[in-house]
């Protein structure tokens, strides 16, 4: 992958002695107490300023309009578009976000484009190398005219798969299908499956 850019019970009074040191007990008693408040908060505030002064949340490196290209034999087969890109290297496990989704492009052997995955927000796991897209992905084979919808979905960049567990749909010449527990296919859209299906069949006219 190539990337640009005391409690008192008597009723009694008190000897003004005993009444000074019980007052001068319950000052400090006071002062205790709000002094182990003031610790207490400033240990808060502490956690919370660091918290936020911490860069563990900013990401290492950022870039605008940003292109990634997957090649394969000295031929581009992917390509991927992103109007904003975000990497977070000082994790666990380092990912990089597309925080304005991204479109991918993929290509035949004669560099023309068959399909294309498109989402409005993207994680890439570089260890996994497992891609995760949410909120409106959509997909499209140009030539089978199979197109994909879909809230969640995750493409394995290894096994060239995509997939997912929620409701999906399936959309091409012979109907309308839905997958309610989500589907797989390979990542042109060449060929799917739909986890326990339903759907509507065009019905051609002769």
């Amino acid at each position: 992958m190539k990337q640009r850019k005391s409690e008192l019970d008597s009723d009694e009074p008190l000897p003004a002695v005993q009444a000074r040191v019980l007052y001068g007990r319950f000052l400090l008693i006071l002062s205790l107490l709000a002094g182990g408040y003031l610790i207490f908060s400033c240990e808060n505030d502490l956690e919370r300023i660091q918290k936020i002064t911490s860069l563990d949340h900013l990401p290492d490196a950022a870039g605008q309009k940003y292109e990634i290209l997957y090649s394969d034999s000295f031929q581009v087969r992917v390509r991927i578009l992103a109007p904003k890109i975000e990497r977070y290297a000082r994790v666990e496990e380092p990912y990089i976000e597309f925080p304005q989704g991204l479109t991918a492009y993929f290509y035949d052997d004669s560099l023309n484009i068959e399909a294309y995955i498109k989402a409005k927000h993207v994680i890439y796991r570089e260890k996994e190398r497992l891609w995760e897209a949410k909120n409106n992905v959509e997909g499209q084979n140009l030539k089978n005219k199979n197109q994909l919808n879909t809230e969640h979905m995750f493409w394995d960049e290894k096994r060239k798969m995509i997939y997912s567990h929620t409701r999906s749909r399936i959309v091409n010449e012979d109907g309308t299908f839905y997958g309610e527990k989500g589907f797989e296919a390979k990542q042109d859209l060449s060929w799917y499956r739909l986890k326990k299906s339903r759907g509507v069949v065009k019905i051609k006219d002769e």
